[in-house]
């Protein structure tokens, strides 16, 4: 016993040092929050020897968010591949001797450069030497895609004008907008990359754009036109074993009014006219073709629509169609969860990410069925197999891990070993704590969140509490890494909060029928779920009542600004981008038909729910001091809702704040400057009105 005894009180005293040494590091920054590198997305090379991973980071003296490519190798590790800080998508060539990628990065040089802002396709050569461009004329790319056989590359871009239709064009409409009236739909071009090759390493004199015809579109020199389309084209697949090209269509103007505007479609390498495969009101994405160039498989997202039926915002799914017959078959259906991301391995079976509550994991799908393959904690996501043998990469994150591209072999994954290294602040930094946390809404509906606690403070009671809530409302808060001017939940935990993250009715990786149970009622139902779990911890004594803030952006924003008309018990609100009221939003909003589906109708069909489910009619009832925040070209949710708020607040004298980021649309994706005073506005407004003094 005594040794025991002696054993236990070692321990303890080894775990108490443990904790103390937690305690002494000092907790994140705001800076060091705020700075933070995001992987965007990273492809294995055809024979998993080597990986591209492409990243986002603020660059705060050009006011700006820099794009790079890294490449991995076993031999030299992790190292810069470009430097423009305008390159994103890489796609690597099928012989993997060249890796292609989008980029705006300009193809001429002084007073040229600086008016040209064109996305264009460009490639590097693995093997050394420095970027090119696919072509030089002012076409933005939508979609690229390698041959089968590396020789050319397949593109998208808008039918272009001739020079004498533009000068027409001009001359007749000025700066008028023609709405839909001048929308024009794509060409989906083929161009040989010798021919780029060639161009980049001629003479200036030489390279120079042929002059084309007055009456002709100014197209690439050499390059062959496949097919046209009267929408956009937005993802293409070429068929490895056959000239069949599938691709992916989408409306021009980027707005969801009509679910046949994103069909796939299947045409002749060597031209054509295009065949329609699917007629249906899913929103479908992920190309992929099957090794043997039999089957295509393609996702729909979570809240995207359905393939079997009417439009229907159900959970992530998975499907094989039969391009001879049309035929479509849903696959991994016995996964209760949401399928988030997918690849196909070499022997053809299908590597997918499924969500289920707070975890994200790895998948192996044959029919029906699904078996897991990595049981790790976490969130796995951006998983791709090599073309040829069994290795993937994917994309793996945990609440105190920040993520990392992991390389494995497509049947043990979890003996994955990670390939970067972004980052290390955080694990130097002082560590949240979090827990799951399960509740019962008002009419007995199960609900799950996540808590996450102040360094050191799990355990403890009656503590000041933030509720943050997602947007979408199709998205889960878990058990993954979050450092940015949305997802600033660890940051907050960090200044002394404890962070409530709800996941109300309508969030996925709960079933269909969690994420069903949202309509009609857009915002009173996960309303409810969400104070339920706010008395719920009050009265468990983990949250303080008297110190409560709330807030969230978008869809969160929907809800934030919803629950101040419903209670005054929180000290203190942050809100972006959150409609107030529905119908005006519905006209204005790109995603309307969506809109439709949640409230049963259009304004004129159901004005009811319009009017009963907007916060603005119940704005009478707001005492909390409310911050907010949008972007004023945002054409998501319309920034005249937050003036529409503002002007509210003010005329019923509620103490608020309002930032307004000029030129930003709904991601804040322009000026990292925008998203740092957000977040650095919010926490003051939070410390000012909800804190402790």
């Amino acid at each position: 016993m005594p040794a025991i005894r002696t054993s236990f009180l070692l321990a303890c005293a080894a775990l108490i040092a443990v904790c103390v040494h937690a305690q002494n590091k000092p907790p994140i920054t705001l800076d060091e929050f705020m700075n933070a590198t995001e992987i965007h997305s990273a492809r294995i090379s055809p024979d998993g020897s080597a990986v591209v991973v492409a990243t986002t980071v603020p660059d705060w003296q050009q006011n700006r968010f820099k794009e790079d490519l890294w490449l991995w190798t076993e031999k030299s590790g992790l190292k810069p591949l470009t430097h423009s800080g305008h390159d994103s998508s890489p796609a690597w060539s099928p012989d993997g001797r060249y890796i292609a990628f989008t980029s705006d990065r300009p193809v001429a040089s002084g007073d040229d450069a600086e008016k040209d802002e064109t996305s264009r396709v460009w490639i590097i050569p693995i093997a050394g030497g420095e970027p090119f461009p696919l072509y030089k004329e002012k076409l933005d790319v939508h979609a690229f895609a390698w041959s089968p056989d590396s020789s050319n590359i397949y593109f998208s871009v808008t039918e272009a004008l001739s020079k004498d239709a533009e000068e027409q064009h001009k001359t007749e409409w000025k700066d008028v907008v023609r709405w839909r009236e001048q929308e024009r739909g794509d060409l989906l071009l083929s161009l040989a990359v010798t021919s780029a090759v060639e161009q980049s390493t001629s003479t200036p004199e030489a390279h120079k754009e042929d002059k084309p015809a007055d009456d002709k579109p100014s197209l690439p020199r050499d390059a062959k036109t496949i097919t046209h389309s009267n929408l956009e084209i937005a993802e293409i697949q070429p068929n490895t074993k056959n000239s069949q090209i599938a691709f992916e269509t989408t409306a021009i103007s980027h707005r969801l009014e009509n679910p046949a505007n994103a069909e796939i479609f299947l045409v002749a390498s060597t031209g054509g006219e295009a065949k329609q495969l699917t007629h249906n009101q899913g929103l479908e994405t992920n190309l992929r073709w099957s090794p043997d160039g039999q089957h295509l498989y393609f996702a729909v997202r979570a809240a995207a629509g359905s393939v079997e039926g009417p439009y229907t915002d159900v959970q992530g799914r998975l499907y094989e169609i039969d391009p001879a017959s049309g035929n479509i078959t849903r696959l991994g259906s016995d996964f209760k969860g949401s399928w988030e991301d997918y690849t196909v391995n070499a022997d053809g079976k299908l590597i997918a990410c499924g969500l289920t509550g707070v975890e994200q994991r790895l998948y192996r799908v044959d029919g029906n069925s699904s078996s897991e393959l990595n049981a790790f904690p976490g969130n796995t996501s951006g998983v791709d197999a090599a073309l040829h043998g069994n290795a993937l990469i994917f994309t793996h994150s945990a609440i105190d891990d920040p993520a990392q591209i992991y390389l494995a072999s497509a049947g043990q994954p979890h003996n994955a070993k990670p390939v970067t290294a972004f980052n290390t602040i955080f694990k130097e930094r002082a560590q949240v704590e979090w827990e799951p946390f399960d509740w019962k809404s008002d009419d007995g509906t199960p609900v799950q969140g996540v808590l996450i606690y102040p360094p050191g403070k799990k355990g403890q009671k009656n503590l000041p509490m933030f509720t943050l809530i997602h947007g979408g409302p199709a998205d889960a808060d878990g058990n993954r890494f979050g450092a940015d001017w949305y997802d600033w939940a660890t940051l907050a935990a960090a200044k002394g909060w404890l962070v409530f993250r709800p996941n109300y009715r309508g969030s996925s990786g709960y079933g269909d029928k969690f994420m069903l149970d949202i309509a009609p009622h857009l915002v009173s139902v996960p309303g409810r779920d969400i104070l339920a779990g706010v008395d719920a911890l009050a009265k468990q004594g983990i949250a303080d009542p008297d110190h409560l803030a709330i807030g969230g952006y978008s869809y969160g924003g929907y809800m934030t600004n919803w629950l101040i008309t419903q209670t005054t018990r929180f000290n203190a609100a942050v809100t972006g981008a959150g409609a107030v009221e529905h119908a005006a939003n519905w006209g204005n909003d790109d995603v309307t038909w969506d809109d439709a589906w949640y409230l049963n109708g259009t304004p004129w069909e159901k004005p009811e729910l319009y009017q009963g489910e907007a916060a603005l009619f119940q704005m009478d009832k707001v005492k909390t001091p409310t911050h907010l925040v949008g972007g004023q070209s945002d054409v998501r949710v319309s920034y005249f809702q937050d003036v529409l708020l503002e002007r509210v607040l003010e005329r019923l004298n509620i103490p608020h704040s309002f930032l307004a980021f000029p030129g930003e649309g709904h991601g804040l994706e322009k000026n990292p400057w925008h998203g740092y005073i957000k977040v650095r506005e919010e926490l003051k407004w939070l410390e000012k009105y909800a804190a402790p003094k």
